[in-house]
């Protein structure tokens, strides 16, 4: 529960501390005093932004602290384990505004985020303010207050989990699927690419080799005459060199006899005249293989138009680079097929993790309709003790598309003065309907919300008399499991404090500020009184106010 308040340096404020009680806490005081300025100071420890019109001054920060003593509960014990954080019995929540608009967050002491802030809040207290009613005209409130009834908070979790499996899993497909379509368009380009290269099927080099092919080719006969007219120089001729270097040989093998020289001499040359010889001889092979050859010609002019088309269009200059760009084509054609394979999977888990979601969707549905007869019951059965004897609640439940919170469109109707025309209540309920309304609800739904602490600022709006005084005793009812902090202006309702806090004005160093104390029975009774009939108030209204405390 709360215990304390503190804060300091906000708007009005320049310090004040409150320290709440367990049971039904009330705060009065006359319009414009501070109470909700007291309800803004809250709302900062509870997440709310901030910005530097909050700060009183231009030298002083503003600081707002709430102390929260907790009994054992998971939700929060899971809160502090996932933020790092340590948990303590009592948990202190800081907000600090500087003059230039810039805040920073404490839990325990320890700087946190807004965000954590406000998750914490959300698990500690419901603060429900003037304006919050609208709220209970959404659907997404609608479908929450009935499920908080029917205890479908497991289901629901299970449900939101299931569902964010199943949109991850869905938004994956439908990338995959618009990348399948994408690479559709040009896979047929691609696989067209592949196969020119495919079919032309060049070997290592192949280019390179062919080229240097033709040129032979095409300078075949020229080629094959300086062959042979080397060939005759070499062997055939009238003087060849191959008889002459024979020659020379033999004579300086005779000369070799007389001069010692001579004999390495002769051994270079018989060693010439051999690689001259063999020389010859290649030279003949050689012109043996040389022949003009049209049809060859034909042949590899075609295969180098073809691998030369195939440069031109890829832009490139080498057999390699074709033979890289091939293998490229392939990989993409292959990552192509692996998105095809991939959302088949994926369609797959898609389909699997939507019937885990409608298996799930269904349980609640058929809870939903289980509890909403005794739902409506009950709130018509409060409604009636609030001054609404006429009121009929209605809960409508029609099937709608799936969703993170199941397959229903859950609204609630209502009839004011059982005509049997039952109309959204955004539509036929009043002001003081919509506050008694959101109070019934509150109090069936608290228990099971495991909320310790619900703030109320000025629900009573719209009521007096005796529906003023169910309404209080609602609250003591409510509060007999829980803290509750109200704002109101009956006093039906502040007869029924457990503590009750008086917030006024007071005037120090000429500048208005805020004050709030606690009163004791005789202020309470009086405060009581001056709500009933004025400033001073007659005897009649002092007895009717001790009347209304004493029970």
């Amino acid at each position: 529960m709360l215990t304390k308040l503190y804060i300091s340096n906000y708007a009005i404020i320049d310090e004040l501390q409150v320290d709440f009680e367990q049971g039904l806490n009330i705060i009065t005081g006359e319009t414009g005093a501070g109470k909700s300025i007291l309800m803004g100071a809250l709302g900062l420890i509870l997440g709310d932004r901030a910005d530097s019109s909050i700060v009183k001054g231009n030298d002083l920060k503003c600081v707002v602290e709430g102390y929260f003593k907790m009994e054992p509960n998971a939700a929060i014990q899971t809160f502090f384990h996932d933020n790092d954080l340590d948990e303590e019995p009592l948990i202190v929540i800081r907000r600090e505004v500087t003059p230039n608009g810039k805040t920073r967050s404490f839990i325990n002491d320890t700087p946190v985020a807004l965000s954590q802030v406000k998750a914490l809040g959300l698990l500690l207290v419901d603060l429900h303010q003037q304006f919050d009613t609208l709220e209970i005209n959404t659907g997404n409130f609608q479908r929450e207050v009935l499920d908080a009834f029917a205890g479908n908070t497991a289901d629901q979790l299970k449900l939101r989990n299931q569902f964010e499996q199943f949109t991850i899993r869905n938004k994956k497909l439908e990338q995959l699927i618009a990348a399948e379509q994408a690479a559709n368009k040009e896979k047929d380009y691609l696989q067209f690419l592949l196969q020119e290269l495919e079919e032309l099927a060049l070997q290592e080099d192949e280019m390179e080799s062919l080229e240097s092919e033709i040129q032979l080719l095409q300078n075949a006969e020229q080629i094959k005459e300086q062959l042979n007219s080397l060939l005759m120089e070499l062997k055939d001729g009238e003087q060849p060199l191959v008889a002459q270097m024979k020659s020379i040989t033999n004579r300086s093998k005779s000369l070799a006899v007389y001069q010692t020289d001579m004999a390495d001499l002769f051994s270079r040359l018989q060693a010439a005249t051999i690689e001259i010889n063999d020389i010859a001889d290649e030279v003949e092979k050689i012109a043996d293989k040389v022949h003009h050859d049209p049809e060859r010609i034909s042949i590899v002019n075609d295969r180098l138009s073809a691998g030369y088309t195939l440069y031109k269009k890829h832009s490139v200059n080498s057999t390699l680079q074709l033979k890289v760009l091939q293998r490229e084509l392939q990989q993409k054609l292959e990552e192509h097929q692996s998105i095809s394979d991939g959302k088949v999977i994926l369609e797959k888990e898609v389909a699997e993790w939507n019937a885990e979601c409608m298996i799930t969707a269904s349980q609640l549905t058929e809870r939903r309709k289980k509890f909403a007869p005794a739902f409506s019951q009950q709130v018509n059965h409060l409604l009636s003790r609030v001054g609404m004897p006429n009121a009929v609640l209605q809960v409508n439940i029609k099937p709608t598309a799936l969703s993170s919170s199941g397959i229903d469109e859950i609204s609630f109707l209502f009839d004011a003065n059982k005509s049997n025309q039952f109309e959204p209540l955004s539509k036929v309920a009043s002001g003081g309907e919509l506050s008694r309304l959101m109070l019934s609800m509150k109090s069936l739904v608290a228990q099971k919300l495991q909320l310790p602490t619900l703030i109320f600022d000025e629900i009573d709006t719209g009521i007096s008399g005796e529906a003023a005084r169910q309404v209080g005793q609602i609250m003591k009812e409510l509060a007999l499991n829980h803290q509750l902090v109200a704002i109101t202006h009956q006093p039906q309702i502040a007869a029924r404090a457990d503590a009750h806090f008086f917030v006024y004005k007071d005037i120090r160093a000429d500048k208005i500020v805020t004050r709030i104390k606690r009163l004791e029975q005789d202020e309470k009774i009086l405060a009581i009184a001056q709500m009933l009939s004025g400033e001073k108030p007659t005897a009649a209204a002092m007895k009717n106010a001790q009347e209304m405390v004493g029970n």
